[in-house]
Parts: structure tokens; C-alpha cells; sequence
């Protein structure tokens, strides 16, 4: 019996090589006769993703495939959070950071992928939940927070987690800039100017693959990392630090690992809006929470080539 699969695609994404990707896919399975069902819903304007994730009957479906960027993924986890969707889900990713396929060694070619669905290999990931959004890779907040997703890809693969504060050094004038944040967590308060933060469920940032040094996508943690107020002077240092892995321990940096906290301002009214996967997210406060082992990922076996 053949794979009954849906497929979530946003057409457009990676200029158009995520619909040419899934139609190699789907002819590969097809020659082989492996697919007897392959529903295909495409995305037109934002929420889509998370609409048509929520709306599965798992009767029907062995896996579910998203094929997109990183915001088209996002939607979809959230949809199936939301519905407590449980079977396997397959992500191909075709935008420009992929942090989360990196990590975890997800396909990039059709035959690959096509092999990866034959054998319908799985794993428990976590997942992070903000209030009633979901992220898999990040959330992320404050000034620069934007760079990690428009520095050229060439740029990061030259020099690495550099090119995130070479291209923030536009927005020097910004470095007094920050947000008096207050996170709550469990019987401690930690209290501090920030200039950014993030919060992530893998190592890899932005293309910055080592950034959140401690993280692991199935320890049931999220990883925090917090940047505090820093004058221009001790940015060189600190990229130093960010060049060599050693910038969490830095005293311009709070770096801690936990499974649920609040996250809070204590700015009077200011705005705090979070990216959450590369989107617009949730306003600050948030409740933030690690779910442990929430989503069923389909992963390659390691001994398969194609």
C-alpha cells in the first residue's frame, strides 16, 4: 500500500524550487508506485499553513509534508499544535536560514527526501509554545533582531556569526536602544537592560550555527540567551567572544536553560513585539514553554543515501 500523504506548499517560496521540489518528489514516488494519495494545499496569503494543518483528518493521512520557508513551517507546527495533530510530520525547507533542517539533517534534494518519506523514520522534537503560538527554532526580541534573517547567506558562510554584527553596525546609532526586561523564572527574577534576546529550541540562530551552545531539540529545555546594554567599544570584544564560542561568558551576556517562564517589561508603556521563527509573533508579556517531544519529525536514517 502506497503513502496517503498531504502536503502544505507555499508556491512561491525559494523562488518557486519549493513547488518544482514536491512535483520531483511526487514523480519519484509515483514511478515507483509508493504514493497512492498526495493532496496538495497551497498557500496564498498568511495563516493558510496553520489552517490547513489544523483542519487534518489523521484517518486519512500517514504524514503530513510542509514544503516552504521558514514561516510557512511555523504556521503549520502551530496548526497542529492547536489541533493536536500526532501523525509524522516532514518539513522541506526552502528558504534562505533553515536552521531547524540544518540541525537536524533534513534533506535538501528530492531524492533524498523522496527517501527520507519511504522510510518514514521518526523522531520526537520539542517544540516552543508562546502564549498560543508556536515556534520550532526561535523567538527572538529586541535591536538587530531582524539581521539574522536578511545578512547574505555568502556573507554568514564567509565569516560566520561576524557577519551579524557587520551588518548590525548600521544601526550603531540604535545601541541605546534596549528593554527593560524581566523574566520570571520559577523563584528567580532576572531583571535586566536588554538589547536583544533569544529564545531557541536548537544550537543554530539565523545561520549562526553555534549560537546557542547548550540547546538540544529533545531535552525538553528552551535555551535563553539575553545580550544586555553595551556601549559601541565593547562590541568588538563581544564579537570576539561570538567568533571563538565563547561569548556566554561574557558579563554583557545571560545565558540559562529552562522549561517554562514569563517574560516581561517593565517599561512603561512600551511595545515589545517578538519574532517568532522569522514572522511577527506575540506582544511581550508572554508565558513561554518548552513541549517536550510534541512533534513527530519525520528524519533520515543515517545510513541512507539516494
Amino acid at each position: 500500500m502506497g503513502l496517503h500523504l498531504k502536503v502544505i506548499l507555499n508556491p512561491s517560496s525559494g523562488r518557486e524550487t519549493a513547488r518544482t521540489n514536491i512535483e520531483d518528489v511526487l514523480a519519484l514516488l509515483s514511478m515507483r508506485s509508493e504514493v497512492d494519495r498526495a493532496d496538495i494545499y497551497y498557500t496564498h496569503a498568511r495563516f493558510d499553513a496553520q489552517k490547513f494543518a489544523e483542519n487534518t483528518d489523521t484517518s486519512e493521512y500517514d504524514c503530513i509534508v510542509v514544503a516552504g520557508g521558514d514561516g510557512t513551517v511555523n504556521e503549520a507546527v502551530t496548526g497542529i499544535m492547536r489541533a493536536g495533530i500526532d501523525i509524522p510530520l516532514a518539513i522541506y525547507t526552502s528558504g534562505t536560514v533553515n536552521d531547524f533542517a540544518m540541525i537536524n539533517n533534513l534533506p535538501q534534494t528530492p531524492g533524498d527526501f523522496t527517501r527520507m518519506l519511504l522510510d518514514l523514520n521518526t523522531k520526537k522534537v520539542d517544540c516552543g509554545r508562546a502564549g498560543d503560538t508556536y515556534f520550532l527554532n526561535v523567538l527572538a526580541g529586541g535591536i538587530f533582531t531582524d539581521v539574522a534573517y536578511t545578512v547574505p547567506s555568502e556573507l554568514k558562510t564567509a565569516i560566520g556569526p561576524a557577519a551579524y554584527w557587520i551588518s548590525a553596525m548600521k544601526d550603531i546609532q540604535e545601541i541605546g536602544d534596549t528593554i527593560p526586561l524581566v523574566i520570571k523564572n520559577g523563584e528567580e527574577e532576572i531583571t535586566t537592560d536588554a538589547l536583544m534576546f533569544f529564545v531557541s529550541n536548537t544550537k543554530s540562530v539565523g545561520g549562526f550555527r553555534n549560537l546557542m551552545t547548550q540547546a538540544d531539540v529533545t531535552d525538553g529545555l528552551l535555551d535563553v540567551m539575553i545580550v544586555k546594554k553595551v556601549d559601541p567599544a565593547e562590541i568588538m570584544p563581544l564579537l570576539g567572544k561570538l567568533m571563538i564560542g565563547d561569548h556566554i561568558s561574557s558579563d554583557k551576556v545571560i545565558y540559562f536553560q529552562s522549561k517554562s517562564f514569563r517574560m516581561e517589561t517593565s517599561g512603561e508603556g512600551s511595545k515589545v513585539t517578538l519574532d517568532i521563527d522569522g514572522e511577527e509573533g506575540p506582544h511581550l508579556p508572554v508565558d513561554i514553554e518548552c513541549m517536550h517531544g510534541a512533534i513527530n519529525l519525520v528524519v533520515p536514517k543515517e545510513e541512507d543515501e539516494l
